[in-house]
């Protein structure tokens, strides 16, 4: 399957291409300068061609995290098939973008001149001043008017083998005039209606969460064991999310490394953007590594991003980063978690430092522990005992006067287990008898790192929606 990098100095329209061919928002754009600062990939289909995408950082040195942008960019690059060198067709060529243009040439690669910002045929003045470049495939486009691609990917195409049983076709711009609108239109809604319950699948999505410069990127790296996500001192360096799969006793773990957040009134740029893509990323997530800096007192937005894992009924793991400069006894530090984080008293606690990998490799057998509470199915004979019991060693209390009953109870989904209460008067069950009958459940099952969700209703009524215990 063959690779293809865009590479280029900031703000040239990397990401935008990058989405434009993928056909989904996958990078963050924007007009502040920067906004791409990890490797960003996905497989996509280029005329029936299965291919691998590459988005890159921007290729400037001002200081430390983007020299580390530049080593992973350029390499990225080495390792392509195909590299497109894109440029700002409304600017004159520079001399830093001429020197990147002759390192790309020594890789012995296929590589364009892709000169973006070509809106109309008057600006086709400036694009001719990239001759000097001398590059052999010049693409002149406008990926915000999609004009010109077409006439790239089909040059791409005759890099790749044509696809088994499939007809030659070349793409038209025309072709993707309903790319915007079908992104706008795309919205994922879920139902908590009683349905077969969905299988486990063997991939695992873990996001890694946390404030800014706790060492989240530098987990991801030793987890993955390479360098997958740019790391550096400078505070908020990651934006976009960034993905990895590995393979792990016979399960494919995907991490995803999302922007360090800031208190609201910090947000402040592109964050805005970052931020949204992380709630969108835990939408689809299994897992939550939460990484906290056991370097430092916790602070009270540790427990807001932790809300946002909460909320989204994910499983959950605290992962204690910094734990070789610990500010305090693991006794004392594990108290103060269990006190702020008292909504996460099902959570595993581990401690590591991922800047020397101490300990990070159990974090994978970890999470394969979670992943299995998380889709486990408790069979409804088992459920109806334990609650049986339950009542019997503390009744329910009464709804003025009246008898509170549960008929019987039944799990209806997984990932987290889900278990509806089928009662006589559901309005009437008190939430601290629902958080005493989850209680018995995790004491009769393991369901460390998983959330259960209890839902009371009547007979022939829809689930109705319940509060997470």
């Amino acid at each position: 399957m063959k690779t293809i990098a865009i590479i280029g100095l900031p703000n040239v329209g990397k990401s935008s291409l990058f989405n434009r061919i993928a056909k989904q928002r996958i990078a963050i754009t924007s007009d502040f300068s920067g906004t791409t600062r990890d490797v960003k990939d996905k497989e996509i289909l280029i005329n029936e061609r299965p291919c691998v995408i590459v988005d890159t950082g921007g290729l400037d040195d001002c200081n430390e995290m983007f020299e580390n942008i530049r080593v992973k960019s350029m390499e990225a690059a080495k390792r392509a098939d195909i590299i497109l060198m894109m440029v700002d067709g409304k600017l004159l060529p520079s001399e830093i973008e001429k020197k990147i243009f002759y390192q790309l040439q020594d890789f012995k690669k296929p590589i364009a001149l892709v000169i973006n910002k070509i809106d109309n045929d008057k600006e086709m003045q400036i694009a001719w001043e990239y001759d000097e470049f001398g590059a052999q495939k010049v693409f002149p486009i406008s990926v915000s008017h999609n004009r010109g691609v077409s006439a790239l990917l089909n040059w791409i195409c005759t890099f790749m083998p044509a696809p088994l049983n499939a007809p030659s076709l070349n793409l038209q711009d025309d072709d993707e005039e309903l790319f915007d609108d079908f992104i706008e239109d795309e919205e994922i809604q879920e139902s908590i209606e009683a349905q077969e319950i969905q299988e486990p699948s063997n991939q695992i999505n873990i996001g890694i969460i946390g404030r800014t410069n706790v060492g989240k990127s530098s987990l991801l790296n030793a987890l993955v064991g390479k360098e997958r996500a740019v790391v550096s001192s400078i505070a908020g360096t990651t934006i976009d999310p960034v993905d990895e799969f590995i393979e792990y006793n016979e399960m494919v773990l995907n991490f995803v490394d999302t922007a360090g957040l800031r208190r609201r009134g910090k947000i402040e740029g592109i964050e805005k953007f970052a931020l949204m893509r992380t709630n969108e990323m835990l939408e689809t997530a299994d897992i939550a590594l939460l990484v906290l800096d056991a370097s430092e007192p916790f602070k009270e937005l540790d427990e807001r991003i932790a809300n946002l894992a909460d909320k989204n009924n994910l499983g959950i793991i605290i992962v204690l980063n910094k734990w070789d400069v610990a500010y305090d006894t693991y006794e004392k530090v594990v108290e103060e978690i269990r006190y702020r984080f008292k909504f996460l008293a099902y959570a595993p606690i581990i401690t590591v430092s991922a800047l020397s990998k101490q300990r990070v490799h159990k974090i994978k057998d970890l999470i394969l522990s979670v992943y299995a509470n998380y889709t486990q199915r408790i069979p409804t004979s088992k459920l109806n005992e334990l609650f049986k019991d339950a009542i019997n060693k503390h009744h329910m209390p009464s709804d003025k006067t009246k008898e509170v009953k549960i008929y019987f109870a039944t799990q209806y989904d997984i990932k987290p287990p889900r278990i509806v209460l089928v009662m006589n008067r559901p309005k009437a069950l008190h939430f601290s008898y629902k958080r005493y009958l989850a209680n018995q459940l995790r004491e009769k099952f393991e369901l460390e790192g998983t959330p259960v969700l209890l839902f009371a209703r009547k007979k022939g009524e829809r689930d109705e929606s319940g509060e997470l215990e």
